[in-house]
């Protein structure tokens, strides 16, 4: 007996043509720690020809995977190991030419971007990190697809305030090194407290030492298909049956995320890893969270019920998620970045979504505070400052939390920065810039919270 029915063919055709469903990106994670080499012209070649060897296929499969099933695959990416962790066995290496290298890998084969200019510090730094977290400002300005990432904090480890106060630095500079290109460098790099070894969304890709040496990841969206599902439900309808439809919604979603994994896996010889389903907003009108938000009952995202609306999305979206596969993992849940959502934006630019609004709903969503634009005057240490409450939300709820910020250089609150494209446009956000230096100078490791004594 099939397990489909017209209804669900003719249902899942109106997510694809009508409400923005797609695939945002499927991410082939491979290793490089076959490519170690004290020689680090040696070790730029190995990587080069492991990405460009391995990644050959994957474009031209996934579009062929995308046209033959009618499902829109937005990206093909690509996320390696921490460069950090091969920086340790060349000390005189200039880490930009490792970035470089990424950089051309990836144009050769075709994607979008490549994550895994990375470095894992939630203890303490080890060989390289240190070089690579100095670079990334340099990398990140001179190469086009190359993403980067830092983890800072873990539940278990606590937080490395170094670490934090160099990230604020970071990030400062390269917002100042893009400047004539809308900051960019900023938008491609992220701060993790608690990071995932197989998250296939960028900037934050990288492909963790625990996993396997190459494999797919897909990471599916949908966040209009959601919201249209909910503008059918009578307005009066309990809480309750709002969460319900949510977990019947993304388990449709999940499912093609899965098709598509499976698909991809046997196209390019290469195992399954897991599906990410978290609802990635795009600027384009209708395909927002904030719109799910709205739909299930606020006049306006960020206005009191913001917190546990998103609550809501985000279990009910993990409940729909995990009965369509068995191997989720990733980010999954509900995304909140301000300038890749169309809901978002008028949220902020009315002023009913604020930094500190932001803060709170990232305690009950899967990321953290993500694409928002600052006044490009705010100094690192408020940056670091930033930085180290969003990690510590994580840290003691034993989830990821991220922040990925943007010092608009030469502007202040209100005016406006367009990206284009995914990452979009949006108004630079009031920060508090009252002085946490002397808190962010102290340095030294945040201790580990008692929930992180679970044995």
């Amino acid at each position: 007996m099939s397990m489909m029915n017209t209804g669900d063919i003719l249902e899942t055709i109106e997510m694809f043509t009508q409400d923005n469903l797609d695939v945002r990106t499927v991410t082939m994670g491979i290793s490089l720690l076959d490519c170690i080499d004290p020689d680090p012209r040696k070790a730029c070649e190995k990587i080069y020809h492991k990405i460009t060897t391995r990644a050959a296929r994957l474009v031209p499969a996934v579009e062929h995977i995308s046209a033959e099933y009618g499902i829109p695959i937005i990206n093909k990416r690509i996320s390696v190991t921490p460069i950090a962790m091969l920086l340790g066995a060349c000390p005189d290496a200039d880490p930009v030419d490792f970035a470089k290298t990424l950089d051309a890998a990836g144009k050769k084969v075709g994607v979008n971007f490549v994550g895994g200019y990375t470095a894992l510090v939630h203890k303490g730094f080890s060989a390289g990190d240190l070089r690579l977290i100095e670079s990334i400002p340099r990398a990140l300005a001179e190469t086009d697809i190359v993403c980067s990432s830092v983890n800072i904090g873990a539940t278990k480890a606590g937080l490395n305030m170094d670490a934090i106060k160099l990230m604020g630095e970071a990030v400062k500079k390269a917002s100042e090194l893009t400047a004539d290109r809308q900051c960019i460098g900023a938008a491609k790099l992220v701060v993790f407290c608690n990071a995932p070894e197989d998250n296939p969304f960028m900037a934050g890709a990288f492909h963790g030492p625990g996993e396997p040496d190459c494999e797919i990841h897909v990471g599916v969206s949908g966040p209009g298909a959601v919201r249209a599902a909910l503008a059918r439900l009578p307005k009066d309808a309990p809480i309750d049956q709002v969460a319900e439809l949510v977990k019947r919604t993304a388990f449709k979603i999940t499912r093609v995320g899965q098709l598509v994994a499976n698909l991809a896996s046997k196209e390019l010889g290469v195992p399954a890893g897991i599906i990410d389903l978290s609802l990635a907003p795009t600027p384009a009108v209708g395909d927002s969270v904030a719109n799910i938000l709205e739909e299930m009952g606020l006049e306006t995202c960020g206005c009191c019920g913001t917190t546990a609306c998103l609550a809501l999305l985000n279990d009910a979206v993990k409940k729909g998620g995990v009965m369509a596969s068995n191997h989720v993992g990733g980010l999954s849940g509900a995304f909140i970045p301000v300038s890749e959502d169309d809901g978002m934006i008028h949220a902020a630019e009315c002023g009913c979504l604020t930094i500190e609004k932001l803060e709170a709903m990232t305690a009950v969503c899967s990321v953290g505070i993500d694409m928002v634009i600052i006044p490009g005057d705010t100094t690192p240490a408020v940056i670091s400052a930033l930085i180290a409450d969003e990690a510590a939300i994580g840290m003691v709820n034993s989830k990821t939390t991220a922040v990925r910020v943007i010092p608009a250089i030469g502007r202040k609150a209100g005016e406006v920065l367009d990206f284009g494209g995914l990452l979009g446009y949006g108004p630079i956000m009031p920060v508090n810039q009252r002085d946490p230096s002397v808190f962010i100078n102290r340095g030294g490791r945040l201790p580990a919270p008692m929930q992180s004594l679970k044995n």
